[in-house]
Formats: structure tokens, sequence, C-alpha cells
């Protein structure tokens, strides 16, 4: 059973973790590389037990046993400014933002986006109030609470920054993943 509204890549009850192996440091580099390069992020996984699963479509990096980063495929249908759809991304889940805090690829909603966010709702343009200058339409990025700066969720970007923050309708950012999800309540 596939979620209907977002077939084949929007977190689906059905799914389960999947192939769950360790893995070595050394074979993880280019996901490294792929993950922090967007963010400039310093990551170190050294004294950290590593594996890699399959959650769904995803495939999911577990850093002591925490799912802290996600590869996944560009779909179809999102603006391919930032790149062509079937390209695989690498990205970290809410898990990952909390313990990297990124300064990048974010776009800041009010409270009164908040619940339709928490229940898989597409961020619309009006609650936006702020964006990184970054952003790019087709970009993986993740929205935070404009008070508080804790991320809520990540999304594909519809628009750029400049289009996010100026436009008072229409969808902005095309949910993927947020707090209450399937992958955000992974027990292991």
């Amino acid at each position: 059973m596939k979620n209907v509204r977002h077939p084949g890549y929007f977190v689906s009850k059905d799914w389960k973790l999947k192939q769950r192996k360790p893995i070595r440091h050394k074979k993880i580099k280019d996901l490294v590389a792929r993950l922090t390069s967007h963010f400039d992020l310093d990551v170190d996984f050294s004294n950290t037990f590593l594996e890699t699963a399959k959650f769904g479509q995803w495939n999911l990096l577990l850093v002591d046993k925490s799912p802290v980063a996600m590869e996944v495929t560009r779909p179809e249908g999102i603006p391919e400014d930032a790149g062509p759809a079937g390209e695989v991304v690498a990205f970290p889940t809410l898990r990952g933002m909390l313990k990297w805090d990124p300064a990048r690829k974010w776009c800041e909603v009010d409270h009164g986006a908040i619940p339709f966010l928490m229940n898989g709702a597409d961020c619309m343009a009006a609650g936006i109030h702020a964006a990184c200058d970054s952003i790019q339409a087709g970009d993986l990025i993740w929205i935070r609470d404009q008070q508080h700066g804790k991320p809520l969720a990540i999304g594909w970007a519809l628009l750029n920054s400049t289009e996010m923050t100026a436009s008072m309708k229409g969808r902005a950012v095309k949910a993927l993943h947020y707090i209450g999800d399937e992958l955000w309540g992974l027990k292991l």
C-alpha cells in the first residue's frame, strides 16, 4: 500500500526497515561528502557504530542506531533547476537535523502552518516568512519553526527562496518527511 497523495516517495505506513547491516567508515565517504557539501557541515563519525538500511525506497544511514541521513530519488514533477528527475540526493533526516543543526537550505514557517506540517501536508507559500538565499526550485530543503528554529519537515522546494517569501498563495514545498511520520517514529 503506497501513499496515494505522493506515490513512491512519501513515507508509507507499510514501509519496514530492511537489509540492515554494519558498514565501515571508508564505505560511506561518498555519501558523507554529498551530505556535507550542501550544508557546509563538519560531521565526525569516528567512534560511532554505522549501519545502512533500506526503508521503503530510501537508503538510510544509521549512526549509533539512529537514522540521521537518507538517500532519496528526485521524483518527476519537481522543478529540475537543482537536478534531473531520478537523481539520488543525500540529505539529513529530521534526527540528523537536530544533531547537526545546519545553517543552509531552510525555510521558516509561522505557528499557523505547524499543525498542517505535522500531518504531512505540503508547505504553502503564505506560511513562509523567511528562507535561505541558497534555495533553488527542486532542492531538497528543511522547514523550521520561526520562533525556535527547530526542524519540522523536509521536502522538495517548488519555488526558489525569493519566490517563497514573496508569494502569498500556492504550494512552496512538497512534503517528504515530517515529525510524527513512520521514519520519525522508527524504533531501533
